[in-house]
């Protein structure tokens, strides 16, 4: 069982991974995981591994990824690996241990086995669902301004977002609805801004054909 696990910080999307202590690949980094125990589901399972391991609680969204199976996968055995996407919302710090940390999915760090390849396999379903679903919900925070959300939406997808066809393509989709409240402005001034949320924190399909594309 593995977990790759996603969340914007620091205005880029990051994975969290922790660091072998042994052999085989000490000292690199790897998705945290563990066995799957006799008496659990695998969805069971993994959440425990996270909250065991890496002392991770705060998971918004989470859906099984696929199933690794290459015979060379491990040098030592041959080991099945079945992978979960987990999402944290923005503006959460989970408290991880020491031989845990974050890290940009742009720049990874050496990885074991076929960890980076699984983390990237994951950043193609989260920028996949993002454009025919409400999955964003899972990496904002509750209540959140157009200027985050289209922020959260650049880190994820990797290119330039315009806010205001992001407000228009999630409005019409019925996926984000205003608060009715204002944010405070910043120090420089300005509007207090518009506060929005998702219309449920649960996964929608809203648009099953949409694809979101780069700018031209």
């Amino acid at each position: 069982m593995l977990a790759v696990v996603f969340q914007v910080r620091d205005g880029e999307l990051q994975t969290l991974l922790w660091e072998r202590g042994r052999e085989p690949y000490r000292g690199a980094w790897s998705l945290a995981g563990g066995s799957l125990a006799p008496d659990e589901t695998l969805e069971a399972s993994i959440l425990r591994h996270l909250a065991t391991k890496v002392d991770l609680r705060d998971v918004a969204h989470l859906e099984q990824l696929g199933t690794w199976s290459d015979p060379g996968r491990h040098p030592e055995r041959w080991e099945l690996a079945t992978a979960y996407l987990g999402l944290v919302p923005l503006g959460i710090d989970p408290r991880v241990p020491p031989d845990t940390g974050w890290h940009s999915v742009d720049e990874l760090p050496v990885t074991a086995f076929d960890h980076g390849s699984i983390v990237l396999a994951g950043r193609e379903r989260l920028r996949g669902k993002l454009s025919y679903s409400n999955l964003g919900f899972a990496l904002a925070p509750e209540t959140f301004t157009l200027a985050e959300l289209r922020d959260v939406y650049e880190a994820a997808l990797g290119y330039d977002v315009s806010a205001t066809n992001l407000k228009r393509v999630l409005l019409r989709r019925g996926a984000i609805e205003p608060t009715g409240k204002r944010r405070a402005s910043g120090p420089t001034g300005g509007r207090p801004a518009e506060a929005f949320r998702f219309r449920t924190r649960q996964l929608e399909v809203t648009d099953p054909f949409a694809v979101l594309r780069p700018p031209a």
